[in-house]
């Protein structure tokens, strides 16, 4: 499902340039559950950008799906990435004056699926995550687990293959994190494709397999 090779990023600041990944050779299979660790400046979100199309690798091909994105305009990016990829962050990333249900149906909207279809799923989604009682709460009147359980119902609005998490458990407490665990478990079981990047040993235990990245490489 995803196939990197040799993926380089540098970044240019006026006659300085840093390269931020030296060299990426990854292969995902459809349906893994993986962890990507690393300390601060490894490259972690670099490549999580550039896998979930956010942006560009300055050298090297990325196969999606056996396609090859690494030379797509942004435009062409933004297509892939609302049809194939769902994301969950840190910080929920919810829109604070819009409700649990309208934070769901926000890529909805933007897709221009009809309403009567918008509204049947997001309760679906919402019934998923145990939330459809809060539909009509908005952020603040959450506590962070359940933001984040709206933010994952969110994740999967167009149904995409492949869920990027960021720290999906960074601003939680371990109760909750290890609930939102157990969510993202059951759907890795129903067939996603889980890239998630952790600092936490016990949460990226639930993964089937860690990348270590150091210095901008994977560690072997």
């Amino acid at each position: 499902m995803i196939d990197m090779r040799n993926i380089k990023k540098t970044y240019q600041t006026g006659s300085i340039s840093f390269e931020a990944l030296k060299g990426i050779f990854v292969k995902i299979e459809k349906g893994e559950f993986i962890s990507i660790m690393g300390p601060s400046g490894s490259g972690k979100s670099t490549l999580m950008n550039i896998i979930g199309c956010l942006d560009t690798s300055t050298e090297g091909s990325y196969y999606l799906e056996g396609q090859n994105v690494a030379g797509l305009t942004f435009d062409q990016l933004s297509t892939v990435r609302n049809r194939k990829i769902g994301f969950v962050f840190q910080n929920f990333n919810l829109l604070p004056y819009a409700t649990t249900f309208e934070n769901v149906e926000l890529p909805m909207l933007y897709d221009g699926i009809k309403a009567s279809a918008r509204k049947e799923r997001v309760a679906e989604l919402l019934n998923m995550v145990g939330l459809y009682e809060w539909r009509k709460h908005r952020p603040t009147e959450l506590s962070g687990g359940q933001q984040q359980r709206v933010a994952i119902a969110r994740s999967l609005a167009m149904d995409p293959p492949i869920l990027l998490a960021d720290e999906p458990t960074g601003n939680l407490d371990s109760k909750s994190g290890e609930d939102i665990m157990k969510l993202f478990t059951r759907l890795w079981q129903d067939g996603r494709t889980i890239l998630m990047v952790t600092h936490d040993n016990r949460i990226a235990s639930y993964s089937q397999r860690t990348v270590h990245l150091l210095d901008g490489v994977v560690e072997n």
